[in-house]
């Protein structure tokens, strides 16, 4: 196991009275990047404006925490955290472990009170979740946890497509390497848009990065290859140029429209028609990326009523037009 010292960042600029003290908390198999990635930033920005952050590690006991890939983390005990900034809870294998912990959630509603601000990453938004930080907010998470996480968590508005949301005081992002876009948006909250800029470019990653979560997604994914509305999704796919609607879906399924949109939602964590939209998006931005050179055809190959609806389809959910992506493709 490798182990390494991170209680406070090794970069140590000079300290001002601007200085945001920055504080990460594990727990044992966190994911190592949700961690890092965000540190990388937070360094760059430091390199670019001295003295902005200064960071810990904590965890509930302190001691050496081991991340899922057996990089090990030193942390001060949660009695040991002052008055933070900003808190930045990770995800990982071990983040169902850590929200069982009363004394855990109870701490994220003290901190809660008197950070500035609070921020997950990836499955990070379950501790966040969990100690009822979340309920009535607009939050993200993994796209591979969305359907567990509407389940476990009702009162949570999740948008699963975003790379991060900004609700009032609490920020959440997608899976793992959006904890960088993440700490982008926190860095230009703090110090404008030319450093976090900047950052992006020493990284070499997107400031803003095109689209959304779904372009990562498998659409077989959305469901098992044999659960109960694979059926239904095999039917939605061969039939996309189709104006599918609820009725005609149910009948597939062979049940009444209001039992089976009921019951897709409880089962996928979305709606038909909204799995029926991300259907179309999916494999309308597959075939612009593959060469298609005419959107109108596509929208009407792939069941959009016309080139304009599904510009603002690919817009809400992909944050970008399928021109756009064409001019990137082409790029």
């Amino acid at each position: 196991m490798s182990r390494y010292s991170a209680g406070v960042n090794d970069i140590n600029p000079p300290l001002s009275a601007m200085t945001r003290h920055l504080l990460f908390f594990v727990f044992a198999d966190f994911q190592l990047l949700d961690v890092s990635g965000p540190m990388a930033a937070f360094e760059m920005a430091n390199r670019i404006a001295p003295g902005s952050y200064r960071w810990t590690v904590c965890s509930q006991t302190g001691g050496q925490v081991a991340a899922s890939c057996g990089v090990a983390l030193s942390s001060q005990p949660l009695a040991a955290s002052t008055r933070v900034d900003t808190l930045l809870a990770p995800g990982g294998d071990g983040v169902e472990r850590a929200c069982d912990c009363v004394a855990t959630r109870v701490w994220l509603k003290e901190i809660t009170q008197t950070a500035r601000r609070v921020a997950s990453v990836c499955s990070g938004a379950y501790l966040l979740a969990a100690s009822g930080l979340l309920d009535g907010r607009r939050a993200t998470t993994h796209w591979r946890r969305e359907t567990d996480f509407v389940r476990r968590f009702p009162a949570v508005q999740l948008e699963a497509d975003r790379i991060y949301i900004q609700d009032d005081k609490l920020w959440t992002s997608a899976g793992i390497t959006a904890g960088i876009d993440l700490s982008l948006a926190l860095i230009a909250d703090d110090l404008g848009e030319a450093v976090a800029r900047q950052v992006a470019r020493q990284l070499v990653v997107y400031y803003r990065r095109p689209g959304g979560q779904s372009q990562y997604s498998a659409l077989l994914d959305m469901a098992p290859a044999q659960g109960r509305f694979a059926g239904v999704l095999r039917h939605m796919r061969e039939h996309l140029h189709l104006a599918l609607n609820v009725e005609a879906l149910a009948e597939v399924a062979r049940m009444s429209p209001r039992h089976f949109a009921r019951c897709f939602r409880a089962e996928l964590g979305m709606t038909p028609v909204r799995a029926l939209e991300r259907l179309r998006i999916e494999a309308a931005r597959a075939a612009l990326e593959s060469g298609a050179l005419s959107v109108k055809s596509v929208a009407r190959d792939y069941g959009f009523a016309d080139p304009e609806r599904m510009r603002r389809a690919f817009v809400r959910v992909l944050g970008i037009s399928p021109r756009a992506l064409q001019l990137r493709e082409a790029g």
